[in-house]
């Protein structure tokens, strides 16, 4: 032990395995076993926990070839049956307010659900605590303001006065007046203790923001049809006037960043000067906060998180946050390096700033650039050995499945498709692709275009070649008459069409088995519906939801999904998930999975294979 510590390995140690815990923390309680069956073998390969217990791995799982090969910046992710709006943080508890109208209390280390609060009606966009951390307090869609007690989870008063939404609340410094600012188009200052509303500020415009400073109590802010307004408590408004959509106070309460998209500017609150400004590349701006150093300022802009650090005369970038896939909605530090998000993608995500959790290992390596385009397709033929990915520019590339080695790159005449599919079927590589309303099979060795056929008035939403390599299905719309149509490869005559009987349709996911296909139906309905198009006959036999039917496992959720959980195997007897893709690797473009292999695109253009052998008894 003396020698590990000398050499510092308990530091990595403890940090890895941090790391490890909190990325597959959900499936880890679910069954502990599976740090050594699933989590270990998928672990980032520099990292010194999968060098040290490389030859301990079960056998269940292998990496033939993967991506991330440091751990990524997203270190948790809590999802939920409804969507959040609002974030709140006092020292270790996470406050989270639901589109439900319930506000869910997190473990903010673990993302661990300690308690729900029920008593608003429609949703909670804005939450605050007392510095006390025992006091809470809610505004909500249903035109009221809560105080919750933390210690008992009760409501101790219900301030009404509002006549429309309540989109934002704010605590004073002196905690003796809570700000508001509603769709009713006034901001509202309410005594504490009474719960009485003492005065009324009218607005021109909805009041998506209101916030006090954190040390000047009688300093107040609101954001209001584009402007951003100063104001004394006693309502009398100061100046400057502000153009812009977002406003937060630093902690100390001496500066305040103004969002007004493209340009971002930090000022004095003392004095009025500009501090720091720069501008966003891309994105409507929903959401900004600062560090509880006051060194970084963090923004959100659709679903992308921008960190900058405001220290010097040269603003700069620091990081960019990925992952979530809808609207980001609210942003709170929880200390100087972790940043946490809330979005309507139904998620709560933890983000690691800076290098607390660096790989020491990766430090030490040069870096290799990676040239590739982002992949919209992945095939797999297991029996052939290979995967092939198919690229946005056009380019195919095919995968030798035990190696991970790409044994060949070939070019197609596409750009940017809307779906791609590419296989060897009869000895000849097939690539098929649509664009608007034209579907075309080419050649890729001869470099032939075999046909073209067409989808008239109809949204591609899926492409696929069948397994046998003698079809096309093909997901289309409109979104609400959606059906599949099977093509031949070599005639492109129509051989079997079916409706689907399920709308509006946004999403969905075709699984290919042979000549049988399935549909993998997002939320409300989370179901796959199957049909058999190798049966001779008018039309095809559609499939039950049985084991006979469909495999034992099946690979759900997440791929080109808006608000699904992270992607997995699942059993389809049980519905229970005995293996799940950790945050790192979840945010792929499509996916193959045979039972025995499961190969993964990204839009980095890289391909994760993993090999499982687990059997379920």
């Amino acid at each position: 032990m003396l020698t590990l510590i000398q050499a510092g390995v308990i530091c990595q140690w403890t940090t890895d395995s941090q790391r490890l815990i909190l990325e597959h923390f959900d499936m880890i309680c679910t069954s502990p076993s599976y740090i050594y069956n699933f989590a270990l073998p998928i672990s980032p390969p520099s990292s010194w926990l999968h060098q040290y217990y490389s030859a301990e791995f079960s056998q269940d799982i292998r990496v033939v070839k993967g991506v991330s090969a440091g751990w990524g910046t997203c270190f948790r992710t809590v999802w939920f049956s409804s969507y959040p709006r609002g974030l709140t943080y006092w020292r270790d508890t996470i406050a989270v307010g639901m589109q439900s109208g319930s506000i869910a209390i997190l473990n903010a280390v673990t993302g661990i659900q300690i308690a729900i609060l029920s008593g608003h009606t429609k949703f909670v966009g804005s939450l605050a605590f007392l510095p006390d951390g025992i006091s809470l307090v809610s505004g909500s869609g249903d035109s009221t303001i809560k105080l919750w007690d933390m210690q008992t989870g009760g409501v101790v008063k219900t301030f009404q006065g509002h006549t429309d939404m309540v989109l934002s609340v704010s605590i004073s410094a002196d905690c003796t007046t809570i700000a508001s600012g509603s769709s009713d188009r006034t901001v509202r200052l309410w005594d504490i203790q009474t719960g009485e509303c003492h005065h009324i500020i009218g607005q021109k415009d909805v009041v998506n923001y209101a916030c006090f400073s954190p040390f000047n109590p009688r300093h107040l802010m609101s954001v209001s049809g584009g402007k951003i307004w100063q104001w004394e408590i006693g309502g009398q408004q100061s100046v400057p006037e502000y153009n812009g959509y977002c406003v937060a106070f630093s902690p100390d309460g001496t500066q305040f960043v103004v969002c007004d998209w493209p340009a971002v500017e930090v000022q004095s609150s003392a004095s009025k000067e500009t501090v720091a400004k720069f501008h966003m590349a891309e994105g409507t701006v929903e959401c900004c906060c600062f560090s509880p150093d006051n060194r970084v300022v963090a923004i959100a802009a659709d679903s992308i998180v921008y960190v900058w650090d405001i220290t010097g005369s040269d603003p700069h970038l620091l990081e960019t946050f990925i992952g979530h896939t809808h609207t980001i909605v609210s942003l709170v530090f929880s200390s100087p390096s972790s940043l946490i998000s809330a979005s309507i993608d139904s998620s709560v995500k933890f983000w690691q700033i800076g290098s607390l959790f660096t790989d020491q290992v990766l430090e030490n390596l040069e870096p290799v650039p990676f040239n590739s385009t982002p992949i919209k397709s992945i095939t797999l033929q297991a029996k052939d050995g290979i995967a092939i990915s198919s690229h946005s520019d056009g380019v195919v590339k095919i995968w030798d499945i035990l190696t991970g080695l790409c044994k060949a790159s070939f070019q197609t005449p596409v750009k940017d498709p809307h779906q791609i599919d590419t296989r060897v079927t009869d000895g000849r590589l097939i690539s098929v692709w649509c664009t608007d309303e034209k579907i075309c099979i080419w050649d890729i060795e001869k470099g032939e275009l075999l046909g073209t056929t067409s989808i008239s008035e109809s949204k591609v939403m899926d492409l696929r070649i069948s397994g046998d390599g003698s079809k096309v299905f093909c997901l289309h719309g409109p979104l609400y008459y959606p059906g599949i149509q099977a093509q031949s490869i070599w005639t492109r005559e129509v051989v079997g069409e079916v409706i689907l009987g399920v709308y509006p349709l946004t999403d969905p996911l075709l699984a290919i088995d042979d000549q049988r296909v399935w549909v993998h139906l997002p939320p409300p309905w989370e179901e796959i519906m199957g049909w058999d198009f190798g049966i001779l006959g008018p039309s095809p036999v559609k499939l039950s939801n049985t084991s006979q039917n469909r495999p034992h496992l099946d690979f759900i959720g997440g791929i080109r999904s808006r608000r699904t959980f992270l992607p997995g195997i699942q059993d389809t007897v049980t519905r229970k998930v005995v293996f799940q893709l950790p945050e790192r690797l979840a945010r792929c473009s499509d996916a193959q999975w045979d039972g025995q292999y499961l190969v993964v695109g990204y839009g980095s253009g890289e391909v994760l294979i993993l090999k499982c052998n687990y059997v379920l008894h």
